[in-house]
């Protein structure tokens, strides 16, 4: 059970602050009376709308008048942070202490979940190995806490965000995020988002129980919903160092951030914010979050006054430029025969859940990418200013809106803090991803 946890229609930033005074007196008490050395390991700026980074700032403002305190942004494959982000994302937190991981460069080996686990809980969709390589200064250097903080909320790979992901993708090195997401892909997209416990978040679990089971940690989980005026605040926050911290967190998400529908919707414009989408590596979340609710021959448009890449790094963009989105059944094809996506499978994870396997269109309105490029992707292009003439994001509120012309669309102004889904896509699934 989580040592404490508090949930609520809306919880501010002074009640905010004192549980988070609260989550550092049981720390003291269950973990090291006097921490001298503490880790503090937060989402990137991805996830900036959680405030996460405010609670890190707070966090860290804390601990650091007695102890030796460092931050590590759990970035995965994620681009590093500039001075100029780190500032935004985590305020007044020195930027010396603020280190970037590197999947490729700072990491170590510290296991395997054996290929038969994998087959197991996957029932076969995958039947490799996973290795578990891990952030070097995590597993090589003496911590006495190291604190997790994050947003819990419906996710592609393992169900929902957060807890263990901290580790085993947001610390993780290239082997264990190639390895993690094509299982994740080969299970399906659709089977995972929303699951409480994914096949793949079994083998994360496993990997923790097995490796981890010495670090001196526990998890602040993040539970935001939106207000009636339509604002993202923060309704849960579960503090513990057990699984069933994660579940009470996924749980509530369940219920406040997946929005079930007994039909499917013909046309869904998302707004993706500018300061924390600047790739579709991150901005096709507008994808993957609506997948479940696009009706046959229906239409997603995206605006992305942001985007300027394909991928996180040049090698992965260049892949994305390459194959394109075009579907599951042709990129698995292209996987096995071609070594570019073998060496860098989660790109070729990425193709697959990035792609409306033809069902409905994806038109994306991006701040800085040509119609050449977006078309060369397999994506439609619309002209950003266009687009937001008629989809004035600054007007439109989440739900169901009408245009001047009369044209009637659902809008959602944050997708990557929910789901959106089909009763009979959200709960008649295949054995093993019950919701």
């Amino acid at each position: 059970m989580p040592w404490f946890y508090e949930r609520a229609s809306e919880i501010g930033w002074p009640r905010i602050r004192e549980l988070m005074e609260q989550a550092v007196d049981e720390a003291r008490a269950r973990i090291c009376r006097s921490p001298r050395r503490v880790l503090l390991l937060p989402p990137d700026i991805t996830r900036m709308h959680s405030g996460a980074g405010k609670m890190t700032e707070i966090l860290y403002q804390m601990l650091a008048r007695d102890a030796d305190v460092h931050v590590i942004p759990t970035l995965g494959q994620h681009e590093p942070h500039s001075r100029e982000q780190n500032a935004r994302m985590f305020g007044s937190i020195p930027h010396e202490r603020i280190h970037a991981h590197h999947w490729i460069d700072t990491v170590v080996p510290v296991g395997e979940i054996p290929a038969e686990f994998v087959k197991e809980v996957s029932r076969g969709a995958a039947d490799w190995s996973i290795p578990i390589d891990l952030n070097t200064m995590l597993m090589r250097e003496t911590w006495d806490l190291i604190i997790n903080i994050g947003h819990v909320v419906p996710h592609e790979v393992l169900g929902f965000a957060n807890h263990n992901k901290n580790y085993f993708i947001g610390l993780a090195g290239k082997r264990t995020i190639c390895a993690s997401h094509i299982a994740a892909a080969c299970c399906g997209i659709e089977n995972n988002l929303g699951t409480l416990i994914t096949p793949v978040r079994a083998c994360f679990n496993k990997a923790e129980e097995e490796f981890l089971a010495s670090l001196p940690d526990f998890y602040i989980q993040i539970v935001m919903a939106r207000n009636p005026e339509d604002q993202l605040v923060h309704t849960g926050i579960y503090v513990g160092d057990d699984l069933d911290t994660y579940l009470m967190a996924a749980r509530q998400s369940r219920e406040e951030n997946i929005k079930v529908f007994e039909e499917p919707l013909q046309k869904v414009v998302c707004h993706m914010q500018e300061d924390e989408f600047v790739s579709t590596w991150v901005a096709n979340k507008a994808i993957y979050r609506t997948r479940m609710v696009m009706a046959d021959g229906g239409e997603l448009i995206i605006i992305a006054p942001g985007l300027k890449r394909f991928g996180e790094q040049e090698e992965v963009d260049r892949l994305i430029r390459k194959y394109g989105y075009i579907g599951t059944k042709r990129i698995m094809e292209l996987y096995r025969t071609n070594a570019d996506l073998q060496d860098l499978a989660h790109a070729a994870a990425h193709l697959i859940h990035g792609s409306s396997e033809g069902r409905f269109t994806i038109t994306y309105a991006p701040g800085h990418l040509t119609r050449e490029e977006i078309e060369g992707v397999n994506f439609k292009y619309a002209d950003l200013q266009e687009t937001l003439r008629r989809y004035p994001i600054d007007k439109l509120r989440e739900g169901w809106n009408t245009s001047a012309d009369g044209e009637t669309i659902y809008y959602i102004p944050t997708p990557s803090a929910g789901l959106w889904a089909t009763r009979k896509k959200l709960y008649e699934r295949p054995p093993g991803f019950e919701c």
